[in-house]
C-alpha cells in the first residue's frame, strides 16, 4: 500500500537546513524564485492549460485555477515583498536573570513542518512556499488534482531554486493527490507539527474533524455588506458592486447584501442595473423581490432559507430588508462564518456599534471586504483567512508562522 511517510521523513529532516538558512540568503532566495518564475512563465501557463482544459467553465473554482501572465506578475511581485518583510523567527521576546544566575531568554523559532491541504489554488503553492521559506519552516503541499500540472512544475522550480542555494529541496514537497494518503498525512503526528486547510467548507470539516495533527483553519467566507438608513446610497452600490463582482470566486467576496428598510427601494433602485451589467443572479427576500420586480431585474429568484448564509463564490448573492440595525446585527450573528463583515453608515455612533458589537476576522465601515487579504494589509501574501481565534485570526501570514521557545543557560546550577 502506498504511504507518504518517507517523504514526510524527507521533510522532517530538511528542518536544520532552511531553519539554519541566514536571513540575507533567505531574501536572496526569494528574489531569486521571483525571478525564475517570470523568465517561466510561458511555461508555467502551459501546465495550467493543461489543468484548465479539464475544468468545465461553469466550474466556479475555474478562476481560482487560472494563472495568467497579470496573476504570475503579481506571484513574483508578492515574493519581493515576502523578502523584504523581517524575519519573524530567531526574535528575541524576553532576557531576565533569575536571582540563581540562571540567563533565561524567550525567543520566536519556527513552527517545524507545516501540512497545507488545499484545492484548485496554484498561487497557494507559491505563497505558503515562500513564507515558509522566509520563516525558516519546512512545508508538505498537497493540492488538488484539478492543479496537478500548475502545482508540479511550481514546485519543480521552487526545489531548483532552494538547490541553488544549498537548501535541502525537501524542504518544500508536494504531496501525492491519491485521497487515501489524506487520512496519514493527518494523523502524521510525529512528522507535521501543523495542518492548514484551505477549501471549501467540505475540506475544512472534514480536517477539523480527522485531524490528529493541530489545525488552524482558514474557514469559508460568508461576506455581509448592511446598508445602513443614513448611509450614502451611491457610494453604497459601488462599493456592494465591487464586493460582489470585482473576483466572485474568493473567500472576501460579498454574499449577502442587508439593507435598511427605510432605503431599500431607493438603495435597491441604484444597486440593481449596476449588479445587473454583470449578470449577477439575486435571491431576495419578499420585499426585496418585490422592489427588483419593479425594477424589472431579469435575474431575480425567490430566496429559499439556505441562500442566507450560502458562500456563493460565483456571480450570485442573497438581498434581505431589515428593520433597524439590530436585525441586521442579529441576522449577521446567526449566519456569519466570522470570516468579513461591512457596514455602509455615515452614523458614527452606529459604526462603532457594528465594529464592536459583529464577531468576525475583519469589520468594515463603508469600504469592500474584497481587501481582506494578506498582500493587500501590508503582509505580503496569507497561508489563509483564518476564522478561529487562537493563534492566527483573519489574514494568516509570515508572522504566525513562528512559536515560542525558552533557552537557558546556566554554569552548574541546581535545583
Amino acid at each position: 500500500m502506498q504511504t507518504i511517510q518517507p517523504l514526510l521523513e524527507k521533510a522532517q529532516q530538511a528542518g536544520v537546513s532552511i531553519r539554519t538558512l541566514p536571513d540575507a540568503e533567505k531574501q536572496l532566495l526569494l528574489r531569486r524564485l521571483a525571478a525564475v518564475i517570470l523568465i517561466q512563465s510561458d511555461a508555467i501557463t502551459a501546465e495550467n492549460k493543461k489543468d484548465l482544459d479539464r475544468m468545465p467553465d461553469e466550474d466556479p473554482k475555474k478562476d481560482r485555477l487560472l494563472l495568467t501572465e497579470a496573476r504570475i506578475r503579481d506571484l513574483a511581485t508578492s515574493l519581493e515583498a515576502i523578502a523584504g518583510l523581517p524575519d519573524p523567527a530567531n526574535v528575541l521576546l524576553l532576557e531576565r536573570t533569575l536571582d540563581n544566575g540562571l540567563l533565561v531568554q524567550k525567543k520566536t523559532v519556527p513552527l517545524g513542518v507545516v501540512g497545507v491541504i488545499y484545492e484548485s489554488r496554484p498561487n497557494v503553492t507559491v505563497d505558503v512556499a515562500a513564507l515558509c521559506i522566509r520563516s525558516g519552516n519546512v512545508c508538505v503541499l498537497r493540492g488538488g488534482t484539478d492543479a496537478f500540472h500548475t502545482n508540479t512544475i511550481l514546485v519543480q522550480l521552487i526545489q531548483t531554486v532552494l538547490k541553488e542555494f544549498g537548501v535541502d529541496e525537501n524542504a518544500v514537497q508536494l504531496l501525492p493527490t491519491d485521497r487515501n494518503l489524506v487520512t496519514e498525512m493527518l494523523t502524521a503526528v510525529k512528522y507535521i507539527d501543523i495542518i492548514i486547510p484551505r477549501g471549501s467548507e467540505q475540506l475544512i470539516e472534514f480536517v477539523r474533524a480527522n485531524s490528529r495533527v493541530p489545525v488552524i483553519e482558514t474557514g469559508a467566507g460568508v461576506c455581509h455588506t448592511y446598508v445602513e438608513k443614513t448611509a450614502d446610497l451611491q457610494q453604497a452600490a459601488t462599493i456592494v458592486t465591487n464586493a460582489k463582482v470585482s473576483r466572485p470566486s474568493v473567500c472576501n467576496a460579498l454574499d449577502t447584501v442587508l439593507v435598511d428598510e427605510a432605503v431599500a427601494a431607493d438603495f435597491l433602485a441604484l444597486l440593481a442595473p449596476q449588479l445587473q451589467a454583470y449578470g449577477v443572479d439575486i435571491y431576495a427576500d419578499p420585499i426585496a423581490f418585490g422592489i427588483l420586480q419593479q425594477q424589472q431585474y431579469p435575474r431575480l429568484f425567490a430566496a429559499a432559507p439556505e441562500d442566507f448564509g450560502r458562500e456563493f463564490l460565483s456571480l450570485k448573492c442573497s438581498v434581505k430588508v431589515v428593520p433597524d440595525t439590530t436585525a441586521a446585527l442579529l441576522h449577521i450573528q446567526h449566519f456569519s462564518s466570522r470570516h468579513s463583515e461591512a457596514i455602509i453608515s455615515k452614523d458614527t455612533a452606529v459604526s462603532e456599534r457594528f465594529l464592536n458589537e459583529v464577531d468576525a476576522a475583519a469589520v468594515y465601515v463603508n469600504a469592500s471586504t474584497r481587501f481582506t487579504d494578506g498582500g493587500v494589509f501590508g503582509l505580503g501574501a496569507e497561508i489563509g483567512i483564518s476564522t478561529q481565534k487562537l493563534h492566527a485570526r483573519g489574514p494568516f501570514a509570515l508572522e504566525k508562522l513562528v512559536t515560542e521557545k525558552w533557552f537557558v543557560y546556566g554554569n552548574g546550577q541546581v535545583r
